[in-house]
């Protein structure tokens, strides 16, 4: 019997595995992560799980409709949404992008 990935495994593994022909991430509901970790963890909280990986720079997460997108690090959005929009108004500085 093989052993149990870590949260972190896991969630790298379904983000490598689960994403769609020309897409760099994956759907946290549309893509049935969230299911399959909370049974594969028995019951555990995928939001927690990947909050804090996205907390420790493991992985990238983007609010969307419906949920979130999960991404490995350096293949998501340099910005979200909210900060392309303040980008394009002008009230974004250079310096408060990350990576800029």
């Amino acid at each position: 019997m093989k052993n149990k990935l870590s949260p972190e495994e896991f969630v790298k593994l379904a983000i490598g595995r689960l994403r769609l022909e020309n897409y760099k991430g994956i759907h946290s509901i549309y893509s049935g992560f969230n299911e399959a970790f909370k049974a594969y963890f028995d019951g555990a909280n995928p939001i927690e799980a990947t909050d804090e990986l996205a907390r420790l720079g493991k992985i990238v997460i983007r609010p969307v409709k419906g949920g979130v997108m999960l991404y490995l690090p350096g293949e998501g959005p340099e910005m979200s949404r909210g900060d392309m929009a303040l980008k394009k108004m002008g009230l974004l500085e250079k310096a408060a992008v990350k990576g800029a």
